[in-house]
């Protein structure tokens, strides 16, 4: 006797990436401003 899948459990473990897509639009440009302060700060350092 064949038995049916359960599909009783809520939905599987959330992706790690899909849950980091929603806070992109925020972290890319924070971490755009961070790269060119840091690459300003050793210029200024080293001229």
């Amino acid at each position: 006797m064949a038995h049916a899948p359960d599909n009783t459990q809520p939905h599987a473990e959330q992706d790690v990436v899909e849950s980091i897509v929603h806070h992109m639009p925020v972290v890319l440009p924070v971490a755009g401003a961070v790269l060119i302060f840091l690459l300003a700060f050793i210029a200024v350092f080293m001229a």
